[in-house]
């Protein structure tokens, strides 16, 4: 949807490059009226604003739709001035005006994608200097996670105060339905367990866009169809729960160094497993964490997470995992490359999400104005 949006917006930008080529003489276009220099500037002024829009919805996505606006008026202004050859240009600027309303609903300062913004910028706000990881604090860990938070390369860092993660990947609401590309960014602060996860879903000609928010004791989910209308609504104790199970998960998959947390209790399975349970206010929540030989954690599955119908007003209880791709580098630390997310549903397992980590940092002070 972005890449239809920013080539119907170049388009229409190049096509008001006739304006100052017949009012600057550059092109024999006898069928068009004359133009005068300084509305040949104009033209060229929407021109360039329209193409700077199209390029915004890539590198300025929260404020493309205001260059698009200013590039519509003045593309209108210049139509009515030479409206007997120019008046057609009205329709296309309707057409610029619709995506430029879809545009404030998706990324204005009313869309998730705001609130989020929000959300990340008063945990940001809390950055305070941070002790590094020392070696000994790991010894009140299970070994079997004391060689995974050592192998992971976090023994000397700061202790994480937040994790910023971009990834894409694909998602379905079921066994059976299509699965759609999705991109994310994810931020979780550690100060007060946080966990806001932003998501934009190519659905065929629908752009999708969902908001978790896990602050403190409370959870919410919320997902729109075009940043206007409302798909999925949830939220209450029983997805604080679940979205608890999910900040424990981020805990051992993105950050290692938060394992040594006094919130989270271990128990010995064998060799190559250990249960943890977290609590954070009032919930406690737990989980397996699987390892392989080399020290790696390979998976993570619990039973206090709960399925949602796809109207998001039904939840059930339903083992939940997470099997994990191999190992990579990002900066200093060795992570997980990405994973799965697969519901363990009695009649039928199955992979409802599937993820590739682009890029993982910690400790960011300020939130990038873009993406």
């Amino acid at each position: 949807m972005r890449v239809l949006f920013a080539a119907a917006l170049t388009i229409h930008g190049l096509i008001h490059l006739i304006g100052p080529a017949k009012a600057f003489g550059l092109a024999e276009l006898p069928s068009l009226q004359p133009i005068s220099r300084p509305m040949g500037l104009a033209w060229l002024s929407a021109a360039a604003l329209f193409v700077i829009a199209g390029a915004c919805l890539f590198a300025w996505p929260r404020g493309w739709w205001a260059i698009a606006t200013v590039a519509v008026l003045i593309s209108q202004g210049a139509i009515v001035a030479s409206w007997s050859t120019a008046k057609f240009g009205t329709g296309l600027n309707i057409l610029a005006l619709v995506i430029v309303f879809f545009g404030v609903c998706i990324e204005g300062p009313l869309s998730l994608r705001a609130q989020y913004e929000e959300d990340v910028d008063r945990g940001l706000a809390r950055f305070t200097e941070l002790t590094p990881i020392s070696d000994s604090e790991l010894a009140t860990l299970p070994a079997v996670v004391q060689r995974y938070v050592r192998g992971s390369g976090v023994v000397g860092m700061a202790r994480p105060h937040n994790v910023r993660v971009r990834m894409h990947g694909r998602i379905r609401n079921g066994p059976d339905a299509p699965w759609m590309a999705f991109t994310a960014e994810q931020y979780n602060f550690f100060d007060r367990p946080s966990r806001l996860f932003y998501m934009e879903i190519s659905g065929g000609y629908l752009a999708v866009q969902g908001f978790h928010r896990y602050v403190g004791p409370v959870a919410s989910m919320r997902v729109n169809v075009a940043g206007l209308v409302p798909v999925v609504r949830a939220g209450g104790e029983e997805f604080t729960l679940a979205e608890t199970v999910t900040m424990l998960n981020d805990m051992a998959v993105l950050a290692p160094a938060t394992l040594v947390d006094p919130k989270i209790s271990w128990t010995s399975v064998d060799d190559g497993a250990v249960q943890a349970s977290f609590e954070n206010t009032r919930l406690t929540v737990h989980a397996t964490l699987g390892f392989n030989e080399a020290g790696e954690l390979i998976n993570f599955w619990s039973d206090d997470r709960v399925q949602l119908s796809s109207d998001g007003t039904k939840m059930r209880r339903m083992r939940w995992s997470t099997p994990l791709f191999a190992p990579r580098s990002f900066g200093p630390v060795s992570l997980s490359g990405g994973g799965e997310g697969r519901w363990h549903d009695p009649e039928h397992e199955y992979a409802y999400i599937e993820v590739s980590f682009d890029d993982i940092q910690y400790n960011l002070r300020r939130r990038e104005s873009a993406r």
